[in-house]
């Protein structure tokens, strides 16, 4: 299962062998000083937006992987279907414009990360 840790300075998302297969990536790692915003998602899935460059997805059920929408920039998402909220993460100077990921408590994820919530 994905989950979002802070190393220091650095917010990283670690994924499961399977889930880095899934989105077609390793690890993600972001410097904190590139986070603009934190936003909590009650429906995570209809967040994912843009084309699947590559990864995988079903809409409305699951999406990993790299999503390039023309509004909204580059996405990197890993959402689950047992996932119904999650966390935004919009950067700035980092290789995504978000990270979207799919987490059972974002308030949780958000106060363990050392950030806050917009």
């Amino acid at each position: 299962m994905a989950e979002l840790i802070r190393e220091e300075n650095t917010i990283v998302l670690r994924m499961s062998t399977l889930e880095k297969l899934e989105g077609v990536h390793g690890d993600i790692r972001v410097a904190v000083s590139t986070v603009q915003s934190v936003t909590v998602l009650d429906d995570v899935i209809h967040a994912v937006h843009g084309v699947k460059m590559p990864g995988s997805r079903i809409p409305g059920v699951f999406a990993m992987g790299t999503f390039v929408s023309n509004n909204e920039g580059t996405s990197f998402a890993m959402v689950h279907h047992q996932h119904k909220r999650g966390l935004k993460i919009t950067l700035k100077g980092a290789p995504y414009d978000a990270l979207i990921v799919g987490v059972d408590d974002p308030e949780k994820v958000v106060r363990s990360l050392g950030l806050t919530v917009e």
